[in-house]
């Protein structure tokens, strides 16, 4: 941008608002399904972001890929790993999402870490998600603290933002962590890194109500989520659930593309149908 020049600032996407409302008219609890861009090719991303564009969807969260990605478990670990090998990154990631945007009805939301973000140029990025209809972003590893010019930077823009809360966080830093959130806040179901988990936490039912009554904001909750009971289990104490290992391992077992969309197909049939209208108090 020139000096002195003004920018234009763009409205705020009102989709994450509006299909939370549409969820929440149906007392439904929406998925939102994670996928790695470029893994395995940037090709099949296309088609399985096309696949996931269905009711009960509350959101598409894509990863953009990164070479140390801390936050992530073994199986995404290896998505970055394939997708960088095929080539994808940050700058082909919001390519992607503007190539979509225009068939896409539900909400985008990237999950980068910083450091790619840095690299690229903060206002950079902002502007061109912006420009390619990016509805909020999850920099992973920024801690709340050092946030206050991103979130200066994404809301000119019209961006939200999600951070993530811990299991670990003291109640009084969850309220400040929603109240950072324009989106929606993220709540990770347990301690770690991302990956399938054969059941969820004790006590995290508790856990997320004590949660929502220090935020009006939706509340997802991600991280070992990975299977239709986990889903129906949560469906009455959050607006929406995050599952990324199950589909991105559902995808690294098959041997083709068209293994991969069966495969995928199946995983979120059966999460959608664990969060069918009416199991949302």
């Amino acid at each position: 941008m020139m000096p002195g020049a003004t920018r234009r600032v763009l409205p705020r996407s009102d989709r994450l608002a509006r299909r939370f409302e549409e969820l929440g008219a149906e007392r439904r609890t929406g998925l939102i399904p994670f996928l790695t861009c470029g893994d395995p090719s940037p090709g099949f991303t296309e088609k399985a972001i096309r696949l996931l564009d269905r009711p009960g969807t509350a959101a598409i969260e894509i990863g953009v890929p990164f070479s140390d990605p801390l936050a992530d478990g073994p199986t995404i670990q290896r998505a970055s790993e394939r997708a960088l090998a095929a080539g994808a990154t940050l700058e082909k990631t919001i390519g992607l999402v503007a190539r979509l945007r225009g068939e896409i009805a539900a909400p985008i939301v990237l999950m980068s870490y910083v450091n790619p973000i840095l690299r690229f140029g903060v206002e950079r990025f902002a502007d061109e998600a912006s420009e390619a209809g990016v509805d909020a972003v999850i920099a992973t590893d920024l801690p709340l603290e050092e946030s206050a010019a991103w979130r200066a930077v994404l809301r000119d823009r019209g961006i939200g933002t999600v951070f993530l809360a811990a299991p670990t966080s003291p109640l009084e830093r969850i309220a400040r962590i929603a109240r950072a959130c324009t989106a929606f806040l993220y709540y990770v179901s347990r301690t770690g890194v991302t990956g399938a988990r054969r059941s969820l936490e004790n006590g995290l039912a508790r856990r997320l109500a004590e949660v929502r009554a220090r935020t009006k904001k939706p509340l997802a909750v991600g991280f070992g989520v990975s299977r239709p009971e986990h889903a129906r289990a949560l469906a009455p104490h959050a607006d929406a659930v995050v599952v990324g290992s199950a589909l991105v391992r559902a995808i690294e077992s098959a041997r083709s593309d068209r293994e991969r969309f069966a495969a995928l197909e199946r995983e979120v049939g059966a999460l959608l149908e664990a969060l069918a209208p009416g199991r949302k108090r």
